[in-house]
């Protein structure tokens, strides 16, 4: 064989058996790729045929509009869940989200630390203030108003190391003093 191509490839010192070789692995390639796309064409033909199998235009057609209900329905209720969910969060910012509670042996008398000073606030700090001091003679509970973290009438140690907590913090965290 006496080609002008590989005359003038061989003058360069390349061999054009190793031409031939680059080129019959191309083409090896692209028979494979070559069948992986017939097998997808094959599959995704099978596809098409069950989904348009039995169908003419009009089935097509109601089979469509009862896609389009049904996106619709969900669309509907995309938003219905999200007015709920708004109106959720609204709550969420009254309810009482912050806790702090003592626990305290009230007149040092027993021990059990069967009193306590709990706080219940809200994200802004309202709320109020549990005392329930436990003796020998009976329970006694009292209730102080809590705005803005701070309350108008006088806190004992315990209500303001439970506000203090409830306002730090908005776990459910006892101490025992």
């Amino acid at each position: 064989m006496n080609s002008p191509i590989l005359s003038y490839l061989s003058s360069y010192g390349i061999d054009p058996a190793y031409i031939m070789i680059g080129l019959l692995v191309l083409i090896l390639i692209l028979f494979i790729l070559y069948i992986r796309t017939l097998c997808r064409m094959k599959k995704f033909y099978r596809a098409y045929d069950r989904f348009m199998r039995g169908k003419d235009m009009e089935s097509m057609e109601d089979t469509m509009l009862k896609q389009f209900d049904r996106l619709e329905a969900l669309e509907a209720s995309d938003e219905k869940k999200e007015k709920q969910i708004s109106e959720i969060f609204e709550n969420l910012q009254i309810v009482y989200q912050k806790t702090g509670l003592v626990k305290y042996d009230a007149f040092r008398e027993m021990s059990g630390k069967l009193s306590y000073a709990l706080a219940l606030l809200d994200k802004n700090s309202n709320g109020f203030m549990v005392n329930s001091m436990y003796s020998r003679e009976g329970c006694y509970s009292y209730v102080k108003e809590i705005i803005k973290g701070e309350s108008y009438i006088t806190l004992s140690e315990e209500e303001q190391e439970a506000l203090k907590m409830a306002i730090e913090s908005n776990g459910d965290i006892v101490s025992d003093k």
